[in-house]
Formats: structure tokens, C-alpha cells, sequence
């Protein structure tokens, strides 16, 4: 593997960062495992077809973007009756047992280089803890990045029969950054209790200097439910993987996304189930739009265990293109391994339809709005998914903005 190691990245830089927060011995031994184990891994999966890696992961420099000792964040939370919303640091002191039996229990802190990278390096994050029979809205997770690079871990536990509705975002900070790069992590591990519900939206908008990489997986129970709703507008280089294991009967998760790419952006999106208990429900709802040289891939898995009997899986992904430069990926699967399965999935990728554009130009609306137009109501099968006002309006103010 060509991926070269900061040359500050050592065992005594992991040790610096644990004692700085005066972590307990547990954690600070899961941090140096992640980065001895960094000598053996590969970076994560890309799509490639005949003659094509379509992202290219290989020529980051991590050499440039990572200064392990320099992160800084600006972080607010803002909690909900009943629920514990924490810096990752705090709960570890308040909550060790609950934060160690949860840590790298959903997303292997050695499944790849990059969550290995972040395992080892994170400075910030969040631990939600929401207790049995808690209905909770509103908790809300927004962080400025004000450092070349920024890892972050965020843990959501949701006892049985609770519920949860969580926003985070992620964009560039105020104080100016020395760099002509940076790189952002964020891993997020939700841990839904039987009967329970969550419901997680994420939003990034970095700024285009700026490398991210999200991996967002969900271990759901019995009767459980997780949605993911994933909004990126931002960073230069996207890599979003958002995951749900449906490993409880009647378990459901929905997941939601939406990219806006302009100029040489690229994003990498994926949506993934693993359907393996029975009677479980999932739903990939996936719209993006490129302009100028904008790049995409994406890839949706739903793999359907041979347990997995009355399984329902349906998935759906388009790509709008408004310039000729643009390009765009598509690729959809079906992994099933029994035969009591309801499953469908498609992928689109095509420009902005010219007898729709005619219509409306005949009709006296200026071609510049008429195009406008067109793609807010690309984006409506999505927005009408998504449950959360603030998040829609949100996502609606952004994509306005982005075409103006």
C-alpha cells in the first residue's frame, strides 16, 4: 500500500493525546492497537470499472493533511429532557462502562486504514445516552473544524423502547487555518436497544480544501428502527459510507441522501443494509446533482442473509448532470441469499430534460431560473423523506444557495 504515515505519528504522539485527556489504560491501549494495525491495512474499497479507479484515495497525502497534536474543534451541544448528550471526553469519565462496552463494538476500529487512522487519532466526539422508555427530540450536534485535520468518534446508545432524533453538522470554522489541505474524520456508532428508535442527520459543508471521510454504521435490535438522512455539499473529496445491520427481527432502517457538487468536487457516497433476521424492512433513497466537473460514485448494497426470511429491500439512486464535464457512477446491488424476499433496486444517472426546460422557457421563465426550478424539484422525492423540518430547510436553503 502506498499510504505513507505522518512522520509524527508514533506511539509516543498516541500517548500524548490519551494522557492530554487523561484517558483510562483501556482506551488508551485500543488507540495504540489502531495504530500498530495501520501497518497491515488497506484503504477502504473504491468502485472500479474497466481501466478506472473512480476515487482515487491512494494520492492523499496524509504525510501533509494529518497534525495529530494540533486538532481544534468548536463544538456545541444542545441536549434533550431525559437524554445525555456528552464530549466523548466527559462520558468516558462519567460513564466508562457504557462507553467501553460501546466503543468499536458496530464499526471495527481495523476495518480499514482510514477508521484505524481515526481510531487512533480522535480528539473529539460525542456520546448520546438515551435511557429506557426516553422520548427525545431535538438533540443537535454542530461542529466547527479549526485545524488542518480533525478526527472525531461519536457513540449513540438508545436503550429499549426509547426514542431519539439527532442533527449534527460539520463545517469549516472561523479561526484561519495555516494549510492548503485538511482532512476530516468522523466515525459514528449507534447502537439501537429493542423497540427503540433513532433517527440521525448529518449535514457537511467543509469547505473545498478540504478531504472528508464518514463512516456511519447502526447495530439494530428487535422490533428496532434507525434513519439516516445524509446531506454533503462540502469538502473537496467525499468519502461517505452510511451502514445499517438489521440483526433483530422486525428491525427497519431508511436511509436518505443528498449530494450538490459544483466545480472539481468529488463525492464517493454509499448505502449499505445487512438484512439478517427476519421480517426486516429497508429503504436507500439516494439523489445527487453535479455541475461543471463534478464527479460521482455511488454504490448501495442490501445483502440479504439466509436467515433473513419476509425480508423487504428497496433502494433508488439518481444522478442529475448539468454540465457535459460532469460525470457520474452508479452501482446498485442485490446480495440474497433465500428466496422469501421482496426487493427491488435502480440507478439513474442523465442531464436536465430538454422538452421539460423547452416547456418552461416557452412559457416566458428565464432559462437560468427555469434550470433552478427543475433541479429543486429533482431534489423533492428526498426532501419529502425527511421528517425533520429543520434538517429539509436546511438542506433546501443550502441547494438554493448552491445555485445561485
Amino acid at each position: 500500500m502506498s499510504t505513507q504515515l505522518p512522520a509524527d505519528l508514533s506511539t509516543d504522539t498516541v500517548r500524548e493525546i490519551s494522557s492530554q485527556r487523561d484517558e483510562p489504560e483501556w482506551l488508551l491501549q485500543t488507540r495504540l492497537d489502531a495504530l500498530k494495525s495501520l501497518e497491515s491495512l488497506d484503504l477502504p474499497d473504491v468502485i472500479k470499472t474497466p481501466g478506472r479507479r473512480w476515487t482515487d484515495l491512494e494520492s492523499l497525502d496524509f504525510e501533509k493533511l494529518v497534525d495529530p497534536l494540533n486538532q481544534s474543534d468548536k463544538t456545541a451541544r444542545v441536549t434533550a429532557e431525559g437524554v445525555k448528550v456528552l464530549p466523548f471526553a466527559d462520558a468516558v469519565d462519567m460513564h466508562p462502562d457504557v462507553v467501553e462496552s460501546a466503543f468499536g463494538s458496530t464499526v471495527a476500529l481495523d476495518e480499514n486504514y482510514l477508521t484505524a487512522l481515526s481510531a487512533a487519532l480522535f480528539t473529539t466526539g460525542t456520546v448520546v445516552y438515551v435511557p429506557e422508555g426516553v422520548d427525545a427530540e431535538d438533540v443537535k450536534v454542530r461542529a466547527e473544524m479549526n485545524s488542518r485535520s480533525l478526527f472525531s468518534h461519536t457513540l449513540v446508545i438508545s436503550e429499549p423502547s426509547s426514542s431519539v432524533t439527532i442533527l449534527e453538522s460539520i463545517e469549516p470554522g472561523s479561526e484561519s487555518v495555516d494549510a492548503d489541505s485538511r482532512y476530516f474524520s468522523n466515525l459514528v456508532e449507534i447502537a439501537a436497544g429493542e423497540n427503540s428508535y433513532v433517527q440521525y442527520g448529518s449535514l457537511q459543508t467543509l469547505d473545498d480544501n478540504t478531504y472528508s471521510y464518514s463512516l456511519k454504521r447502526a447495530d439494530v435490535s428487535t422490533y428496532g428502527t434507525v434513519n439516516w438522512i445524509e446531506g454533503n455539499l462540502g469538502s473537496r473529496l467525499t468519502r461517505s459510507d452510511v451502514e445499517s445491520e438489521l440483526n433483530g427481527d422486525s428491525s427497519e432502517s431508511q436511509i436518505v441522501g443528498a449530494f450538490f457538487g459544483h466545480e472539481d468536487q468529488h463525492f464517493d457516497v454509499n448505502a449499505r443494509v445487512w438484512h439478517k433476521a427476519e421480517h426486516t424492512t429497508a429503504d436507500l433513497v439516494t439523489r445527487g446533482v453535479l455541475d461543471d466537473e463534478a464527479r460521482s460514485v455511488y454504490e448501495g448494497v442490501q445483502d440479504v442473509g439466509r436467515d433473513a426470511w419476509s425480508t423487504s429491500s428497496y433502494q433508488r439512486e439518481n444522478t442529475l448532470m448539468l454540465s457535459d464535464e460532469s460525470e457520474a457512477d452508479a452501482s446498485p446491488k442485490l446480495i440474497i441469499h433465500n428466496h422469501d424476499t421482496e426487493a427491488s433496486h435502480s440507478a439513474t444517472v442523465g442531464q436536465v430534460d430538454q422538452e421539460d426546460l423547452f416547456y418552461m422557457i416557452s412559457r416566458a421563465i428565464q432559462p437560468g431560473m427555469a434550470r433552478d426550478m427543475l433541479v429543486k424539484g429533482f431534489f423533492v422525492p428526498v426532501l419529502e423523506e425527511i421528517a425533520v423540518d429543520e434538517f429539509r430547510d436546511d438542506l433546501e436553503e443550502l441547494i438554493a444557495a448552491r445555485l445561485k
